[in-house]
């Protein structure tokens, strides 16, 4: 079946007339959203979130015995976890100044070894499904990660003085796709301050 489209300006609709769908001049089809970004995903009930509860001292760098905040995909789920959001902020000073990003890493056969879980929670609050990713203050990477995106940096002042960022709160846009026995975690250059670190992971699960 053939799809009849308008190239150009589309009148203004009025009342439930019937109107032609528009598209630009490369056959991308022109389209403006009638509510928030997420909406649909979340409102699928696809979209979940954690983050950590209390402060958390972070490991040093690349460490495979990790603390932080760690978002894993089990070996052998049906779905990939598309990240979205990430945030973090350091209310205690470190004692080094360090670089914040998002490390991650990959294997096949061996999941990451959970040692103090966070309870990662649906987005539709109160009603949405369990998801199948895992996440973890404490954990043993199966395979050395690596930096994949540098999100800023956090100096040594109090929190009360101009300290490099106050928080870091970023969009992915969907740029990083976690496969089934793929892991995301919080990267620090040096080890936060004691009980230094609150984050949070956002995510959609995509059926493969």
């Amino acid at each position: 079946m053939q799809i009849q489209t308008l190239v150009g300006p589309q009148q203004s609709a009025i009342g439930a007339l019937q109107q032609n769908l528009r598209t630009g001049r490369q056959g991308d089809v022109i389209v403006s959203e009638l509510h928030g970004r997420y909406y649909e995903t979340t409102s699928s009930k696809a979209m979940f979130s954690a983050a950590n509860q209390a402060g958390q001292v972070t490991t040093v760098a690349l460490a495979t015995t990790y603390t932080g905040l760690c978002l894993s995909n089990p070996v052998g789920s049906q779905v990939n976890l598309v990240l979205n959001k990430v945030s973090a902020t350091f209310p205690v000073a470190p004692a080094a100044a360090m670089a914040v990003g998002i490390m991650t890493g990959y294997n096949a056969v061996t999941n990451v070894t959970h040692t103090a879980a966070v309870t990662p929670k649906s987005q539709f609050i109160g009603t949405g499904p369990t998801p199948v990713a895992l996440v973890d203050s404490s954990a043993t990477l199966p395979t050395a990660p690596t930096l994949n995106t540098v999100l800023g940096f956090v100096g040594t002042a109090a929190i009360t003085a101009v300290n490099g960022v106050a928080g870091i709160y970023e969009d992915l846009e969907g740029s990083i796709i976690i496969p089934p026995g793929g892991y995301a975690a919080i990267y620090t250059s040096t080890a936060s301050g004691a009980a230094g670190m609150f984050a949070s992971f956002s995510w959609e699960e995509v059926a493969i």
